[in-house]
């Protein structure tokens, strides 16, 4: 099911994948994900990593899981699933913590936002944590817009939504 979805860019060294949840490689991903949500929110991450089953994240469900390897080890990575008929919802995304402050998850949302538009999708919509700053900056950083007041307190508001429109380019 492995499948290489861009060649190694020489510049960086880096291969675009789509695999499975149940690829090995995607255990650093949930292991440091499930860490970083229970530092920021406390208790057990791992419902919010299991609220949706793995399959919305393979293309027969409309999903897809992406990472960008180096040198073929995960440094970054993320995933969509379907939203509705017209619209793929980001999750996951994910920067390995020895390779964060070089660009990597503008890299991955690029590159979910190119897959999700080959495959139709033409706005995405996500939610990040109020204790995410660097995600809502990110995101308003891509060109994304708040479904929300940018001026409120983020914790009074709870995740924050955001959407952004695609231009298509199904494949042929």
């Amino acid at each position: 099911m492995t499948s290489v979805a861009r060649p190694p860019s020489p510049a960086a060294e880096t291969t675009v994948i789509d695999v499975p949840v149940s690829d090995p490689r995607v255990k650093a991903l949930l292991r440091e994900l499930g860490d970083e949500y229970a530092a920021r929110y406390g208790g057990d991450a791992r419902a919010e990593l299991a609220r949706y089953p793995d399959e919305e994240f393979t293309a027969p469900y409309g999903g897809v899981l992406l990472l960008l390897l180096e040198r073929g080890e995960p440094v970054a990575g993320g995933a969509f699933r379907r939203y509705d008929a017209t619209t793929a919802e980001l999750k996951r995304i994910w920067t390995h913590s020895g390779h964060r402050r070089r660009g990597l998850a503008r890299r991955v949302v690029a590159e979910l936002e190119r897959e999700a538009g080959a495959r139709g999708y033409r706005r995405i919509y996500l939610t990040t944590g109020p204790r995410q700053p660097e995600a809502r900056g990110l995101y308003l950083a891509t060109g994304y817009t708040p479904l929300f007041d940018t001026e409120a307190d983020p914790e009074t508001i709870g995740p924050l939504p955001f959407e952004k429109h695609l231009h298509v380019t199904p494949r042929t």
